[in-house]
């Protein structure tokens, strides 16, 4: 009975948010343990202590995503935007 209250066709857009949300959530914390330089998963790199490793952390810093919009002007929307601006 109580799984035919939750798999109703109105409930999927619900479910397809929440997932889409848990996999940007999982992405993100898998990015910083794989990759991130101030995070140290093993004993060994933990005893290192505070690293000055400026240019690995610039790296990770200036990803593609971030190299790919920083010339972008901030719209989300632009045609739009410029239809409703700009005078014909």
């Amino acid at each position: 009975m109580a799984g035919n209250r939750w798999i109703r066709p109105e409930v999927f857009p619900l479910f397809a948010a929440v997932g889409v949300a848990v996999g940007i959530c999982g992405m993100q914390l898998v990015r910083n343990i794989c990759i991130n330089p101030e995070v140290r998963v093993t004993k060994q790199n933990r005893a290192a202590g505070v690293l000055e490793n400026y240019a690995e952390g610039e790296k990770y810093s200036e990803h593609f995503l971030r190299k790919y919009v920083r010339n972008k002007t901030p719209e989300i929307m632009p045609k739009i935007n410029s239809f409703f601006t700009d005078p014909q």
